[in-house]
């Protein structure tokens, strides 16, 4: 089963890139809705990188456990008649709470400049979900996916935040 988006927001694909390899920027998006706290002493990484597997736990308002996940970061890119489009991909999968009962978890985001504005984002988001429970859990799992697209929307342009040099003195 899948869930699909596709939206054109306010930063530059560069920022966009940037911003979901960032656990901070995953947070806020989710955020105040669900919490992801590392399970590794370490924390969590200043960015995700190809290869990386990070458990979480994942919290209702911060408070409800909702269980944990394993985040298993890779990416690719593909050359399309528009450009080329990054792609990164989290495979892990849910290892406990309601989640764990699919057998499938493979999100995939897409990036690249927005057809005719370089300065904006063509983001697509394809969530493929699988198992017995699948059927079950994609509505509650597309409600979610809209109120994700909504945050991306709104979050998208503190991404592009770029300071103004220091001036000389």
């Amino acid at each position: 089963m899948r869930i699909l988006l596709k939206l054109v927001i306010d930063c530059d694909a560069d920022a966009a890139w940037r911003a979901v390899h960032s656990p901070r920027a995953v947070a806020e998006l989710y955020g105040p809705l669900l919490d992801m706290a590392p399970l590794d002493p370490g924390g969590l990484p200043t960015a995700w990188s190809a290869g990386d597997d990070i458990p979480v736990q994942l919290s209702a308002v911060g408070k409800v456990p909702m269980g944990r996940q394993l985040i298993h970061a890779s990416e690719r890119f593909a050359d399309e008649p528009a450009g080329r489009v990054r792609i990164f991909r989290d495979s892990g999968i849910p290892l406990t709470g309601p989640l764990s009962s699919l057998d499938v978890w493979d999100h995939q985001m897409a990036i690249s400049p927005a057809p005719g504005d370089p300065s904006r984002t063509l983001w697509r988001d394809r969530l493929v979900i699988g198992g017995s429970t699948a059927p079950a859990l994609w509505p509650l799992l597309w409600t979610v996916w809209q109120w994700r697209a909504a945050r991306i929307r709104a979050v998208a342009p503190s991404w592009a935040y770029d300071p103004e040099p220091a001036a000389a003195a």
